[in-house]
């Protein structure tokens, strides 16, 4: 996977300020992927900005308070200014930032732009108010809405020349994305039903007694909501631990940025796991502090280092 750079001197005003605007975006609200970022180099992050940007403004649509009719029509709008990325008919003077900045990153990188259009058809999967009746189902929606974003990601990344199953890097990428969102998914189990959605499988609810869906602070009279958190808990473990094979593939300062991203959620995972009934209080989060510990660890290399030990020992 071979990228070209254009070089900081090169990018024109009305880009670099079609950059900033997506930066701010980042910033303003996405502190853990804003927080990984910060890690690459300035056209990987200016890059992972305008992804980022493009992919808020999606889900916002999804979010909003329009009727369904009405989202759908702007969410397929936003795929037609996706076509028109795609084919370079977005001008560097253009009047939306996001699309300008988007336009530059795919041609200096090479980003699989159809992983937009899988995020929009996740986003109409809610709109329409899909539910899931198996973690298969689950999986399909999950890797629309997160899969697509770690191999979108990937794409600015690129991997070492050389990585050693390097071609399996989008998969990997792909599992990751999976991880994050069920992590999501958990987290957000009260925030989701009040607002009417229910992401985790029928037959998971049912299993530990929670059908009856989640509407207060307290689990369902008579579940084993412990026991339905620990069960998606260990299958979220699994995913990032065959995603976290990404990670060797990788250059330093990409690496370090996915093992912050993912580290912050692995250790929500472990907050959510040590205390289920905390995701129906509110939202769980880090503290700024853990935060830069994780994105040491990922600096340092040390759990690209971990995942390269284990792959050797599985292998010999």
């Amino acid at each position: 996977m071979i990228r070209t750079v254009e070089s900081e001197q090169r990018v024109s005003p009305p880009v670099l300020a079609a950059y900033s605007y997506c930066e701010a975006v980042t910033g303003q609200q996405a502190r853990n992927f804003a927080y990984g970022i910060r890690l690459l180099s300035t056209p990987e992050r200016r890059a992972m900005s305008a992804l980022y940007a493009f992919s808020r403004r999606v889900d916002d649509i999804g979010d909003g308070v329009l009727t369904a009719d009405v989202k759908t029509a702007r969410l397929e709008e936003t795929r037609a200014l996706l076509a028109r990325i795609r084919s370079g008919e977005v001008a560097e003077d253009d009047t939306d930032p996001v699309a300008v900045a988007l336009a530059h990153a795919a041609r200096h990188f090479p980003i699989p732009l159809g992983g937009l259009d899988e995020l929009i058809d996740g986003v109409l999967m809610d709109v329409h108010g899909r539910t899931y009746e198996t973690w298969d189902d689950l999986k399909i929606y999950c890797r629309c809405v997160a899969g697509a974003i770690g191999r979108l990601s990937l794409g600015v990344f690129g991997t070492e020349p050389g990585a050693r199953g390097a071609e399996r890097a989008p998969e990997y990428a792909d599992t990751l994305g999976l991880a994050l969102q069920l992590t999501n998914i958990l987290r957000d189990v009260r925030e989701d039903a009040e607002g009417g959605r229910v992401y985790l499988p029928a037959d998971d609810l049912a299993k530990f007694g929670c059908s009856a869906g989640f509407h207060g602070s307290t689990p369902p009279e008579g579940s084993d909501f412990a026991g339905l958190v620990h069960f998606e808990v260990r299958r979220a473990r699994a995913l990032f631990a065959e995603g976290y094979r990404l990670l060797p593939m990788l250059d330093r300062r990409s690496g370090a940025c996915v093992a912050a991203m993912a580290g912050i959620y692995r250790r929500l995972l472990d907050r959510i796991e040590r205390e289920p009934g905390a995701v129906l209080r509110g939202r769980v989060s880090l503290p700024g502090r853990e935060k830069a510990y994780v994105a040491v660890r990922g600096l340092s290399g040390l759990d690209a280092r971990n995942v390269s030990r284990r792959t050797v020992r599985r292998r010999a």
